[in-house]
């Protein structure tokens, strides 16, 4: 994503704390789908212990490999918060 310092002071001043993702893949282009496999490969294969994942919702590969990542995840030890529960 793009940012910049000032947007961040601005987010900053208005109460708001600024979160950017540290796991994410080509998803976005609906014309460029390369199926749940796929998508399921480049997530499990990058977490790592405070992975935020960034996935669009327009992906189809995504929906295909919500469940399984998930799974993975949890079987891996991954534990799944919403920003509220982060110290940030």
């Amino acid at each position: 994503g793009e940012y910049s310092e000032c947007a961040l002071e601005l987010v900053g001043s208005l109460g708001y704390t600024s979160v950017f993702w540290s796991l994410s893949y080509a998803d976005w282009d609906t014309k460029a789908q390369k199926g749940a496999d796929y998508a399921f490969e480049k997530v499990t294969a990058r977490l790592h212990p405070g992975a935020i994942i960034l996935l669009h919702a327009v992906s189809s590969d995504n929906a295909g490999a919500m469940a399984r990542i998930i799974d993975y995840a949890r079987e891996q030890g991954y534990e799944f918060k919403s920003l509220d529960d982060l110290k940030l």
